[in-house]
């Protein structure tokens, strides 16, 4: 691994695991959820408060920043960390997503791709010797390799050859990567649903050899069932030694999920986008501030939560603000989600730890069987 930058498993329980990423700016605790700040902030939080939620990293856009504000622009004022105001670790991805996502403003070829920004339609080239670049000129902690990755379903031809030229540029990344202490770089594992290109992909990413291993290509229109059925067998094909990312994941019950099945590390804009539409995340599953059963609900969303939108401020209150349109709705529905999140995630590695993590996972969907609490 590079310099500074290390992984060690404390424990596991069944195929969960719990351990620390150590960087240079600071720890990771795994099993990790990583709030999403795609254009250099997390939507409704200021980056203290993403921390108190217990947030130890937090996930950039290399596409995004690329074009707006640039990562020239970031560069010549410090790097992304001060430039967010956040001292802690950030992953970055590296503008792959935005080839399967935007593929109605880009062309696709072996050399990379070219876009047509989204916000004024100006051309730019991204490859993987780029993606590395801006990457570094941002200041990543975990650097991701740049890939391709086929929205599902899709037919098995589509899925080789795409994933082919994915371990292609996964060496180029690596190449252009080079020797940088402290900073590390993720291969990542295509392949779609089929078991066979999801073995060839995770042989290729292990000769090239990377400091750890994201899965990429799920949660893509596949639905848990399929995705679950590939994590039954994908991570075990990765470095044991090394950390393991799943790329997008995801609603709580596939996070509880993916970690019963060897995952470390996952992210998603789910709490964060939830939290602006009127969703909260509990333990009893989703509630909806919007709905009108809240309207003289003096209750919180949740009377075990300590965030200050349970702590402070009643349902009936966070309906008022969220049909008023107030800022203050989002501001406090994200930070219960991700303190949910985070709450979830020290719940896992507790549980794992002291071996009893298929009780947690029991006791888990149990009270979210029961749904939440019956109006007033």
């Amino acid at each position: 691994m590079s310099a500074k930058f290390s992984f060690t498993l404390n424990a596991t329980d069944g195929k969960a695991r719990t351990g620390v990423i150590s960087t240079p700016r600071g720890e990771i605790r795994t099993p990790a959820f990583m709030p999403v700040g795609t254009a250099g902030t997390v939507k409704a939080m200021l980056p203290e408060n993403v921390r108190a939620t217990g947030a130890d990293i937090i996930l950039g856009n290399t596409y995004h920043l690329m074009l707006r504000p640039t990562a020239e622009r970031i560069d010549r004022l410090g790097g992304l960390h001060r430039f967010m105001n956040w001292e802690r670790p950030i992953l970055t991805d590296s503008g792959g997503f935005q080839v399967m996502s935007l593929a109605a403003l880009r062309k696709l070829n072996e050399e990379g791709v070219r876009f047509s920004s989204h916000i004024d339609g100006s051309k730019h080239m991204l490859t993987p010797e780029r993606s590395m670049e801006i990457q570094r000129l941002l200041g990543s902690d975990i650097v991701m390799a740049f890939d391709e990755c086929p929205a599902l379903p899709a037919s098995v031809e589509k899925v080789a050859e795409s994933m082919r030229l994915s371990m292609r540029w996964a060496q180029r990344s690596r190449d252009a990567f080079g020797d940088r202490p402290g900073h590390a770089l993720f291969g990542i594992q295509q392949g779609g649903v089929t078991e066979e290109l999801r073995a060839e992909s995770a042989e290729k990413l292990r000769e090239i050899g990377f400091d750890g291993y994201a899965v990429g290509g799920l949660a893509v229109g596949e639905g848990q069932e399929a995705m679950f059925g590939v994590l039954d067998y994908a991570p075990d094909m990765l470095p044991e030694d090394r950390p393991r990312y799943l790329m997008g994941v995801g609603k709580p019950d596939d996070i509880v999920g993916a970690v019963a099945r060897g995952i470390d590390m996952m992210d998603c804009v789910l709490p964060s986008r939830s939290g602006r539409t009127g969703q909260a995340f509990t333990r009893r599953g989703v509630v909806n501030i919007k709905n009108a059963r809240h309207m003289d609900d003096p209750r919180p969303l949740d009377e075990d939560c300590s965030c200050p939108a349970c702590r402070s401020y009643s349902r009936a209150y966070l309906h008022h603000v969220f049909r008023a349109g107030e800022i203050i709705s989002s501001m406090l529905l994200t930070w219960h989600n991700l303190h949910y999140y985070q709450e979830l995630m020290e719940g896992m590695r507790g549980a794992i730890a002291e071996g009893r993590f298929a009780a947690f996972q029991t006791e888990f969907h149990a009270m979210r069987e029961e749904g939440d609490v019956p109006p007033l």
